[in-house]
């Protein structure tokens, strides 16, 4: 946890092959979550929730669902991060919260609920979604890259049948299954690759 960050960065590569002997304890999973959850988000209304599955038969149903990857045979846990379509119903909470930790007055937070809960509910489906979609990837690279300072190793899998995921896991409609994240110690090198060059994608003016 001393190293510097970059290096956590350049450090991290998607691993598919883990040693299933390695199980992460809940408190250490609990932990990097707690810190991921630091990510930013719209209005601040964290609109992400978790499923972390180390049920070893639960995971060879979720491997079904992600066309069998082997990668579910050997990684310590999956955490499936999923969207929340509602997240203005989260309002009063969050910033109720600030308020007693002393980072805003009630006044403000008054203000700030009200405009939430007068315009969110109001925007669509889809709408609402893509600012789940959003929030949900910064939190889901924060995941990855404390995972890597924890000694871990990650890997995206964007390609489910999310429609079995929300039925096996009896997701409402408010939620939506945005990625899967097989967490674990590795068993293989990465297999390692490049970038564009920053003066191919990037314009300074």
């Amino acid at each position: 946890m001393e190293k510097n960050f970059v290096h956590f960065i350049q450090e991290r590569h998607s691993i598919r092959e883990y040693d299933p002997s390695y199980k992460i304890s809940k408190e250490e999973l609990e932990s990097i979550l707690e810190v991921a959850t630091s990510a930013p988000s719209s209005r601040n209304l964290q609109p992400w929730r978790f499923v972390v599955i180390t049920d070893e038969n639960v995971k060879q149903e979720v491997k079904e669902m992600a066309f069998n990857q082997q990668v579910f045979d050997s990684c310590s846990a999956v955490i499936a991060v999923i969207g929340d379509c509602e997240m203005y119903r989260n309002a009063e909470q969050i910033y109720q919260s600030n308020v007693e930790a002393g980072n805003m007055p009630e006044p403000l937070k008054q203000e700030k609920v009200a405009a939430i809960e007068n315009m969110l509910p109001n925007l669509s489906l889809q709408v609402r979604e893509n600012i789940a979609l959003f929030d949900a990837g910064l939190v889901s690279m924060q995941i990855m890259l404390v995972a890597r300072a924890y000694g871990y190793d990650t890997v995206t899998i964007g390609g489910f049948n999310k429609d079995k995921f929300a039925k096996r896991f009896e997701l409402t409609d408010r939620y939506v299954p945005i990625v899967l994240i097989p967490i674990g110690k590795a068993a293989a090198p990465p297999f390692k690759t490049t970038r564009l060059p920053i003066n191919e994608i990037t314009t300074f003016i």
